[in-house]
């Protein structure tokens, strides 16, 4: 696949913010091209947003109050504590619900409330509030429903909920429905519940719209923890950022201004974790729990956890994190990682099979995949959409069929706002919801065609936005890296979406010596020399073979990410290859 390479040409005074930080220049570029400052900024506004990245920590999160519908919530709450009134949680089946359902059933219960929680049978129920759960949970004598990670779309279900003489409390992050009038003008239509907390809503004045829904129920918690004048309430609260952490990561949150101090501050705790359910899940992955990081998160522990709700139940990954017993805990974790393997090998069949389709028909002409697997697992189809995403990096979207009719997910790339492009055709569906980088759909069989026809027909996607962009933090000499440079690259962390690894490149280099290991041939190892004839040690991770036919004989460019080598107790600097050319 071709990519453009493009280096980041952001301006800043960067001696003279490294001088007064203690920092290598190159770190305030790194920080500058991530928009940490702009160069509109003051220098006193500069310097504020710099050392909260840098070293920002709980006194610097936002105040939870200042969230619209925070108060409405947290009385309603409260008052049905204080009343007796049993309350129930209603969560979602991936790893942001799994762990939005347990913060604020502990955070309930810590404050003395008769509190259940139901998360939705993915098969059975589908994605967030119905009207089933509704039912139920008034059969159950429930009188205040609680939502998390969704209800933002349940309009529906919560007028079917005061019928029943419950309450209801939406807590989400998901965007806010809306439908365009004939100029244009959105109205966004939100459900009438006794209270909405959802940064994304209109006029909320929230400095931080881009939680995940574990941060807005955990700011929920601290505000009910705050308002109740919870006994040793700072330490409470801390006790949750492990699972915010891992919520944020796992459903794949820009790590940026208050997520990025959340992560921090929550991997601080993970690996510290008492949770006999994490502990046990940690152990059956055979990580060291004190070198947690969001890698783990993201592709270790994060895929056990949403393989319970993808291929059983999630309820089963709630359990594991609310037992307090240490044999149960272990029973369960050891089930999600075998579940977690089951998904591992449905999915490649499933990728394997689009990426056939794709490449034998029209579709492969198309700037918005729709692809029909019928005999998919549903679970599996965000999953392989992402694949394609990643595959052919265009906006893919995979249809299953179900007992309900066609159900599928969608993965975009930054330029397609997927729940946008939606909406512009919202009247093929039976139901959609989502946010610009992922969607759920429903509707019936024959739409499908006509859904893949008419998201095309809209689609604004140039080739220039469909052709992947490698953005370069600089354009740096390998002669110029240091051990106390690559350690000054960790304050960078947590690392991820929105705050990736910097990216560094030279041209003119010469590989000597490509020597490949590993029984698939993944990796590569050699020395790089540049046009100054500065040698330094390099690795590259990938089809080993096709790339050291590349680079045979030939000056390349290469982009890297330098790292220390620590094998076998040796220390020595050397560059990790990303891409080549």
């Amino acid at each position: 696949m071709d990519e453009k390479w493009v280096v980041a040409a952001k301006r800043a005074d960067f001696s003279g913010i490294g001088a007064r930080f203690g920092i290598d220049p190159v770190l305030v570029r790194l920080i500058r091209n991530r928009d940490v400052f702009r160069e509109s900024d003051t220098p006193e506004e500069a310097d504020e947003k710099i050392r909260r990245y840098l070293s920002g920590g709980l006194s610097d999160l936002y105040d939870p109050s200042v969230m619209k519908d925070m108060d409405k919530a947290g009385r309603t709450i409260l008052d049905a504590i204080h009343s007796g009134r049993k309350i129930r949680v209603i969560g979602d089946y991936d790893i942001d619900g799994i762990m939005s359902s347990y913060i604020l059933v502990t955070g309930l219960q810590k404050l003395g409330a008769y509190v259940s929680v139901r998360i939705p049978d993915r098969i059975r129920d589908g994605y967030g509030l119905n009207e089933e759960l509704v039912r139920n949970a008034a059969e159950d004598g429930i009188r205040l429903i609680v939502t998390c990670d969704n209800g933002i779309a349940a309009a529906d279900q919560i007028r079917i909920a005061h019928a029943l003489g419950m309450q209801a409390v939406v807590t989400d992050h998901h965007a806010v429905p809306f439908r365009e009038g004939e100029n244009g003008k959105r109205e966004y239509l939100l459900p009438d519940a006794e209270a909405v907390v959802n940064p994304h809503q209109e006029g909320d004045p929230y400095p931080f719209p881009d939680l995940c829904g574990a941060g807005v129920a955990f700011k929920l918690i601290c505000y009910l923890y705050d308002l109740a004048a919870l006994p040793d309430r700072e330490a409470e609260k801390e006790k949750l950022l492990a699972f915010v952490a891992i919520a944020t990561v796992g459903d794949v949150m820009d790590l940026k201004d208050e997520n990025r101090i959340l992560v921090r501050e929550g991997l601080k705790r993970l690996r510290h974790t008492d949770n006999p359910g994490l502990c046990a899940l940690i152990r059956q992955c055979n990580l060291d729990q004190e070198t947690l990081n969001t890698y783990h998160i993201g592709f270790v522990l994060g895929p056990c956890l949403n393989a319970s709700g993808r291929l059983d139940t999630a309820e089963r990954a709630l359990r594991m994190l609310l037992t307090g017993n240490e044999d149960e805990a272990e029973e369960l974790a050891a089930d999600l990682v075998s579940l977690n393997v089951s998904r591992k090998a449905m999915t490649a069949d499933g990728v394997q099979e689009a990426i056939a389709m794709v490449d034998s028909t029209e579709l492969k002409n198309d700037r918005v995949l729709v692809v029909f697997l019928p005999d998919c697992h549903e679970s599996l189809a965000g999953i392989v959409a992402g694949r394609l995403r990643e595959h052919y990096y265009k906006p893919a979207f995979v249809l299953t069929r179900t007992e309900e009719g066609v159900k599928g997910s969608g993965r975009s790339i930054e330029t397609y706002s997927m729940y946008e492009e939606l909406c512009k055709v919202r009247d093929v569906f039976t139901r959609f919801g989502g946010h610009p980088m992922a969607a759920g759909v429903s509707l019936p069989e024959e739409n499908v065609d006509v859904f893949r026809k008419r998201i095309n027909a809209v689609c604004t996607l140039t080739e220039e936005q469909l052709t992947p962009k490698v953005v370069i933090d600089a354009a740096m000499p390998v002669s110029y890296i240091r051990e106390d440079l690559v350690r000054q690259l960790s304050l960078l962390e947590p690392c991820g979406k929105g705050n990736t690894k910097p990216i560094f490149a030279e041209s003119q280099m010469q590989v000597q010596s490509p020597r490949i290991f590993g029984k698939n041939r993944n990796v590569c190892k050699m020395k790089v020399v540049n046009r100054d004839g500065f040698v330094m040690e390099a690795v590259y991770f990938g089809d080993a073979d096709t790339f050291a036919d590349f680079i045979t004989g030939r000056s390349v460019s290469l982009t890297y990410y330098p790292e220390i080598d620590t094998w076998r107790g040796r220390n020595q600097l050397q560059i990790r290859i990303l891409s080549y050319r």
